[in-house]
């Protein structure tokens, strides 16, 4: 189980004087398994919102490819990867309030949670903003990455590693980064009213705080990602929900707040 601070433990991120930083708790290694199985639960009880929310995280994927089929342009496989999972967070908005109203004791709706952005709506939509400006940021580095690729040259595995290693260290850097701003950015803003700054700054100390514990569930949604993209999709209908789901019950254990969870 996660441990709450008395405070918030001083570091440069605390202390930069940005923003406000919202105390954050110590979590276990074992956490990530009990936020997939509570993940879980919320799925079983939301089978009708769960698979449309999962059709639609496996649409989006499929429309990608399909460009990447129309451009003949096959590096940007990569990128489009990273692209999904820059994107996914803003998309999960309304997989958090079905698990936000499944904890209150309400029964979540489809139009309820697309509503979800409204509370917070400047700063969430700043926050999407930003996410559109880290993925044109990514995709201008592949860009630059494909230009180093000699077009006269065979097709080869060879001859094709040596870019494929840098843009996988080049993404993986860029990924690692995206999981400091994004693991939870987005419910702390669906849950508070609180600015931009404030709840990149707490994500990033929650992060810091507990890297092996994010680093193992930064992983999981990678290992998701990956499954999804070779199951040509189908994977995305169940394991984005299952995904969107644990990762609020990932922002209740790692951010402190007043509230109480039953199953505590």
């Amino acid at each position: 189980m996660s441990h709450h601070f008395k405070e918030t433990p001083e570091n440069a991120i605390t202390q930069s004087g940005i923003a406000r930083v919202i105390p954050c708790k110590e979590l276990d290694i074992g956490d990530p398994i009990k936020w997939l199985s509570l993940g879980l639960r919320d799925a079983m009880r939301t089978p009708v919102l769960t698979a449309v929310y999962g059709v639609m995280f496996a649409v989006i994927p499929w429309f990608i490819m399909y460009l990447v089929e129309m451009t003949g342009w096959h590096l940007v496989i990569m990128p489009a990867i990273v692209c999904f999972m820059l994107v996914g967070p803003f998309l999960a908005a309304g997989l958090y309030d079905i698990s936000w109203e499944l904890e209150k004791g309400h029964k979540p709706s489809f139009l309820h949670s697309l509503r979800s952005m409204r509370r917070n709506a400047v700063n969430e939509w700043g926050f999407g903003i930003l996410l559109m400006v880290m993925m044109i940021f990514w995709l201008r580095v592949a860009s630059l990455i494909h230009a180093l690729y000699p077009s006269n040259i065979e097709t080869t595995l060879q001859s094709l590693m040596p870019f494929l290693v840098l843009g996988s260290i080049v993404g993986a850097g860029f990924t690692m980064l995206m999981l400091f701003i994004t693991a939870f950015t987005q419910p702390i803003l669906m849950e508070r009213k609180v600015d931009l700054a404030t709840a990149l700054l707490t994500s990033v100390n929650a992060v810091w705080v507990n890297k092996i514990t994010m680093l193992i569930w930064g992983a999981i949604i990678f290992t998701a990602v990956v499954i999804g993209f070779v199951t040509q999709f189908i994977g995305f209908i169940v394991l984005m929900p299952l995904i969107g789901y644990a990762s609020w019950h990932a922002y209740i254990d790692a951010i402190s707040t007043k509230r109480l969870r039953k199953y505590e």
